[in-house]
């Protein structure tokens, strides 16, 4: 007798009515399932007639050797082998173009890419260290309450947006304005956002350095982890039937792969054939939990696999190999409608964000090699000065330029108004209902009342 795990009866009488064996079975079938452990168990029958039917189903006369179940035959075997922890005794190799020294093998396959993009992708992640140096101190000087830098990672957002078409669809975590910078989001809309004032498209009601552009395709970013993933997958679906030659593109960190969401998001792609790139970015630690302590598996990429997911590892700090994965990852996404997993190794250099001090869990040397051996902006650096299209003036200009625009776009966001208390309620309801009318009330009359416990430059 075939067992139906997690089947009731009912499950089983639909599946005899597809095959019009129904009414002369339905006085066999008991509508009792049976529960054991964990897991509804076989379907008990009141009849042997009813049990040869339904084996029929499944396993065929002529073929004694394999069993005919949903989703295709599986070959019987009569060896007791239970699936090892991993199926190979190797790591799952990391796809590279660019070595150290920023030089490419001459068997490399990769996306060549053009000098205008190349110098526009180094200009980018230079602008996004700077953007980090001046706005991480601006925090600290106690101008903004908080702020988390791309320090080390810069090759993944950066590589990754060159690599996509506009209209793709980015919901991202919190390590990816390098794709806002790549898209066109200014200087001076990412300061509006840091501060909260009554510029920021969010109207003051985010935490920094959670941004988003209706403009850009670039959802807005959402602290709790993972929360994108399965929008994601809803997207990108929304995409297929509307048959836009666009993809869904969820960024993510290695510490969001524990996250339940991340495994929702993964089937739900997998099953309904979504155009959707997952790209996580395995920076080795998830604030201050490492890989080794977060997973048993061989990273990430191999998770893909279990929710039948075409899957790569690449070296996330190899602008080229982002850009070239990115791209074939997006043309196969697209064409083939399906989903696509990206793991990039890389490290995080800076703290997790303003709130955290990695010294106290990471060793230092650790962090300076990769900070300076490893270098992503370094190492594409090199690659385009070997091919002659970058000079060390055009460099220097152009990190003296970013540096005055970064400084006057903070002086312009510090004066400009911040929202009044009455968008603390808007753009919820239609209408405001009563409930809310009476909150707003005792909020201004709260702060009438105690001026001293609130900030002074929020108009009421």
């Amino acid at each position: 007798m075939i067992p139906f795990v997690r089947s009731s009866s009912r499950n089983l009488l639909a599946l005899l009515n597809q095959n019009h064996l129904y009414p002369s079975l339905l006085s066999s079938v008991s509508e009792s399932p049976v529960w054991i452990g964990s897991l509804w168990s076989t379907t008990r029958f009141e009849s042997t007639e009813a049990v040869r039917h339904v084996d029929q189903l499944y396993v065929h006369d002529n073929d004694d050797q394999e069993l005919d179940f949903p989703g295709g035959k599986v070959p019987f075997t009569s060896e007791l082998r239970f699936i090892g922890e991993s199926t190979t005794q190797k790591r799952v190799p990391c796809y590279r173009v660019i070595d150290e020294i920023g030089e490419t093998a001459t068997s490399n396959k990769f996306t060549q890419l053009s000098k205008d993009a190349g110098i526009k992708m180094y200009k980018d992640m230079i602008t996004l260290q700077t953007m980090d140096t001046i706005f991480y101190e601006a925090q600290r000087q106690g101008r903004i309450s908080f702020y988390l830098t791309s320090s080390g990672e810069e090759a993944i957002s950066v590589a990754s947006a060159a690599a996509l078409h506009p209209d793709d669809v980015v919901l991202a975590q919190y390590r990816e304005p390098g794709v806002l910078l790549w898209r066109g989001f200014t200087l001076q809309e990412f300061a509006n956002q840091l501060f909260g004032n009554k510029s920021d498209y969010g109207k003051g009601r985010q935490m920094p350095i959670h941004y988003g552009s209706n403009q850009h395709n670039y959802f807005t970013i959402s602290s709790p982890l993972g929360t994108q993933i399965p929008q994601a997958v809803g997207i990108a679906y929304s995409l297929k039937m509307d048959k836009k030659d666009a993809c869904a593109v969820a960024y993510f960190g290695d510490g969001t792969t524990s996250e339940g969401d991340f495994h929702a998001g993964l089937n739900f792609a997998a099953v309904l054939g979504a155009p959707v790139i997952f790209i996580c970015r395995n920076n080795g630690w998830a604030i201050s939990t490492s890989v080794q302590e977060q997973f048993r598996s061989d990273g990430v990429v191999v998770k893909g696999q279990g929710y039948g997911i075409r899957s790569i590892r690449i070296d996330g700090n190899d602008a080229l190999a982002v850009y070239s994965a990115v791209r074939k990852a997006r043309s196969m996404a697209v064409a083939e409608q399906m989903p696509v997993l990206i793991e990039a190794l890389t490290y995080r250099v800076g703290h997790h964000s303003t709130s955290d001090d990695s010294s106290k869990y990471r060793a230092v040397d650790e962090i300076e090699h990769w900070k300076m051996e490893r270098n992503p902006v370094n190492r594409f650096a090199k690659w385009l000065t070997n091919n002659g299209w970058l000079s060390v003036e055009d460099e220097s200009k152009h990190k003296t330029t970013i540096k005055k625009q970064l400084l006057q776009a903070i002086q312009s966001a510090e004066k400009t108004e911040k929202p009044p208390l009455s968008e603390l309620f808007n753009d919820v309801y239609d209408h405001l209902p009563s409930n809310l009318q009476e909150q707003e009330e005792v909020l201004r009359q709260t702060t009438k009342r105690y001026p001293q416990d609130y900030p002074s430059d929020v108009p009421l």
